[in-house]
Order: C-alpha cells, then sequence, then structure tokens
C-alpha cells in the first residue's frame, strides 16, 4: 500500500464528518425556530403562543429524536406533549416527547403502535393548537398506518417488493402514500383545523416536499393510476397481496377518495420548512477539503441510479485526475451526493453505499493514490451496523491475498461480509441526522 493511502483514507474520514455535522438536527432547529418570550418564529414567520391552548410534537424519521431534542430546547415547558417514531437505536434525550423505536426500511409491529399513537394525539388537536410535524429520512416506513383492509404484514410485503426489484424512493413513496392512512397529505387532514408547521431534515433528491417521509402534510400530486402504471412498470401486479391489488384499482375506479391535493382547504392553515438537506452537508464537506489542501468539486447532489454504475462514473473520473489533471488537479477532491439504488441479485448483506464502495474498488483496483470512501450521513447503510466502506487502488488486491474474490461478494451483493474481512467499513454508529448519502473521492 502506498504511504500516501493511509493519509488519505484519514481525510475522506474527516471529510465525511464534517458533511455530517453540519446537518446536525438540534443545531438546525435552534437556528430555524426561535423563541422570544411568548414570540415564536420559525423561518422568518411569527406565532403568538398565547393564541395557542396546546403545543404538540408529532413526526418519524431516523432523526426524530434528535429533532425532538431540538424543538423541545426551544420551547421548554411550552411543548405540551409529543410522539415521535425514529429506526431502532436513533435516540436522543428527550423529556416531554414519548419516543417509539421501529424498524426501517421494511415497517414493523412497533411501528403500527407509534403511528396509531401519533394518530390519537393528532385527533385531540383543535383550531386553537399548534402542532409540529418533524420529518425525516426513513419515516414513511418508520410511521405505517395501513389502509383499511390491508395488513401490516401485506405492506412489508410490498416494500419488500419493491425494495428488491431497483424502484426509486419516489416510485415506492407514491405506492405508501396510496396504503396508507397518514401518508401523502392525509396527516394534514388529520390534524385540521390546527396550525400545522412542518420541519424537515430533507433525504431525497431535489427536497421535494412530497416525497420527504412520503409527504404527510403536503399536498399529493401522485394518483392511485400513477400506482398502477408502476406496478406493472416491475411487472408486481401478479404478485402483490390481493387486497393492496384491490384496493388500488377501486382507487383508481374512484371508489376510494384520493390523497388531498394542493386546492385542499387542509393546507391553509401550514407551514414547512426544510432545515438541512444533502447540499448543505456537501458544502461543509467541501470547506472541510479545502482546508485540508485539496482543490475540490461538488459534482452533484442530486445523483441517482444504480450504486455500482455511478460508482464506475467516480472511477474514471478519478482516473482522468490521475491521468490528465481534469477535471481538477491533485490534490483533489470530487463530492457527489444523492442516494443510489441496488437491484438486488443474491443474498448477501450490505447497502448502497458499501456496494457503491465495492464496485469502485474493481474500478480503481492498480490505481495508486486514490481512496474512495462511500457513506450514510444517518451512520447507516442498509441492514447492516455500518455506514458505508472505503476503498482503494489496493483493496482488490489486498482481498485477493486473503482468498476473497470481489467480482463473487459484488454478484451476491455481499458487500458487507467483503469489507468486514478487510476492515475496511465505515462504522460512525446512529449520527442523528439522515440527509442522503455522500460519495467522496480523493486523488492524492
Amino acid at each position: 500500500m502506498s504511504r500516501i493511502v493511509p493519509q488519505l483514507r484519514e481525510d475522506s474520514r474527516h471529510i465525511f464528518l464534517a458533511g455530517v455535522a453540519a446537518v446536525d438536527p438540534v443545531t438546525a432547529m435552534q437556528r430555524t425556530v426561535v423563541r422570544r418570550g411568548d414570540t415564536l418564529e420559525v423561518d422568518g414567520v411569527s406565532y403568538d403562543l398565547q393564541y395557542y391552548a396546546h403545543v404538540y410534537a408529532v413526526g418519524a424519521g431516523k432523526a426524530g429524536a434528535t429533532m425532538a431534542q431540538g424543538l423541545e430546547g426551544v420551547l421548554g415547558e411550552r411543548l405540551t406533549d409529543g410522539v415521535v417514531t425514529v429506526k431502532y437505536g436513533h435516540l436522543a434525550p428527550v423529556s416531554r416527547v414519548t419516543i417509539h423505536e421501529a424498524a426501517h426500511p421494511v415497517p414493523d409491529e412497533a411501528g403500527v403502535r407509534g403511528a396509531e399513537a401519533l394518530i390519537r394525539l393528532a385527533q385531540q388537536a383543535g383550531a386553537d393548537d399548534l402542532i409540529f410535524c418533524l420529518l425525516s429520512g426513513g419515516g414513511s416506513a418508520l410511521l405505517p398506518a395501513p389502509s383499511p383492509g390491508i395488513t401490516l404484514e401485506e405492506k412489508q410485503r410490498v416494500t419488500s417488493l419493491f425494495l428488491e426489484c431497483g424502484a426509486s424512493i419516489d416510485e415506492i413513496n407514491t405506492i405508501r402514500k396510496h396504503i396508507s392512512r397518514l401518508k401523502g397529505g392525509q396527516l394534514a387532514r388529520l390534524v385540521a383545523p390546527a396550525t400545522l408547521i412542518t420541519l424537515v431534515l430533507s433525504d431525497v433528491v431535489g427536497d421535494r416536499l412530497d416525497v420527504i417521509a412520503s409527504g404527510p402534510t403536503v399536498p399529493d400530486q401522485t394518483t392511485y393510476q400513477d400506482c398502477l402504471e408502476i406496478v406493472q412498470r416491475y411487472d408486481l401486479l401478479a404478485r402483490l397481496p390481493a387486497s393492496v391489488r384491490t384496493h388500488l384499482q377501486r382507487g383508481q375506479a374512484g371508489e376510494l377518495p384520493e390523497t388531498p391535493k394542493a386546492t385542499n382547504a387542509v393546507f391553509t392553515r401550514g407551514q414547512t420548512v426544510i432545515i438541512g438537506s444533502n447540499r448543505i452537508a456537501l458544502q461543509a464537506a467541501r470547506a472541510a477539503a479545502r482546508a485540508r489542501g485539496y482543490t475540490t468539486l461538488i459534482l452533484s447532489s442530486s445523483v441517482e441510479g444504480e450504486a455500482r454504475q455511478i460508482a464506475r462514473m467516480q472511477a474514471a473520473i478519478a482516473r482522468e485526475i490521475r491521468q490528465n489533471g481534469e477535471p481538477l488537479a491533485p490534490p483533489a477532491c470530487v463530492i457527489v451526493g444523492g442516494e443510489t439504488t441496488v437491484t438486488m441479485q443474491g443474498d448477501g448483506l450490505g447497502g448502497r453505499n458499501q456496494e457503491f464502495a465495492l464496485a469502485a474498488a474493481l474500478a480503481i483496483a492498480g490505481l495508486d493514490g486514490v481512496v474512495v470512501l462511500s457513506g450514510g450521513t444517518d451512520g447507516t447503510d442498509g441492514p447492516t451496523d455500518a455506514a458505508g466502506a472505503f476503498a482503494d487502488g489496493h483493496t482488490v488486491a489486498r482481498a485477493r491475498a486473503l482468498g476473497l474474490a470481489p467480482d463473487a461478494f459484488l454478484r451476491c451483493n455481499d458487500s458487507y461480509h467483503f469489507f468486514q474481512a478487510l476492515e475496511d467499513l465505515l462504522i460512525t454508529g446512529p449520527t442523528g441526522t439522515n440527509v442522503m448519502d455522500m460519495h467522496i473521492l480523493l486523488v492524492g
């Protein structure tokens, strides 16, 4: 291994963590929501707390606990009650908000209990109450309230089907909205006529509010017809549970009410603010890279597509920098953000960031002085304890020296065990935030 690689790996970790720190929910919440006595300012909009009988907090997402912690710090005793559901292990110290832990990305019974508790609290709200809704990545899976006639097991099956076939997060959320009692603006319909303030930590390319956590408090543009077109696109109609298939077909026929659209009166007493995003994290990562002496480029915060294909593109950029000094002269740092997908072809363990790193390792094999770090800003990548992984030009050679076949691990989608054997997993633990992924390329 080149002597420069250890320093590149250390730098890549530092740059990644600087990006994560920039979207810390507690700091972001205190920056966005400011209290001065009985006056509350939310992104420049003033609210008189004396007008409201109760102030509630509801929400869901991997960063829900830290968002609640930040809100409690601002509101103090003025916060009446709250219910927020987070992924297992993603906790933070709170005193007035009840935190429920549940499964992600496939919902479980604990998530249903959290959603029912949220519904009960939301139904208490009246016209003289104020409700904060705290949303972050994972909110869709962590707020499972299946439509009547659909069981949790059937909803789990639907989620798994679309994850396995490589459907985009937009497509998955379109389906989720139409087999749910809360998603797609339906939570806003539930709390009306209370005043509703939605605070969002975006984990969606383009920061689309109707997609983040499946948009429970904003108008929904999608329809039952869209759902059936997505089902047909992936040839899943025959594999859907009968109850879900019937529900979508009834909705398309006009026998069930659509999700509320922009003209619905339930949206007249609401404000929605994005308090953190992938772009903010990338900008902080760029600043950290520049401080360490790298010429730096943010290539995009909107990358989507198959993880292994995007990784090969980043590897091609590495070769271009090494051979021709384009688009940057070394030492160079190229930062990409977004959310890739993985089409499952095997039965291995991993996540999109680990798969990205493994594909990148194969593509940069033999290229000296190059490191790729791919990590999820929430600290977890797929159903693993890793945020992602490191790869460099010697990763493949090191693996083969241990008797590991990188191509075979990639074919089986078993990137976790590959990087575990090399001790190259990126382990951060839950970070308390969630703004998609960062892919950091360093060329020394």
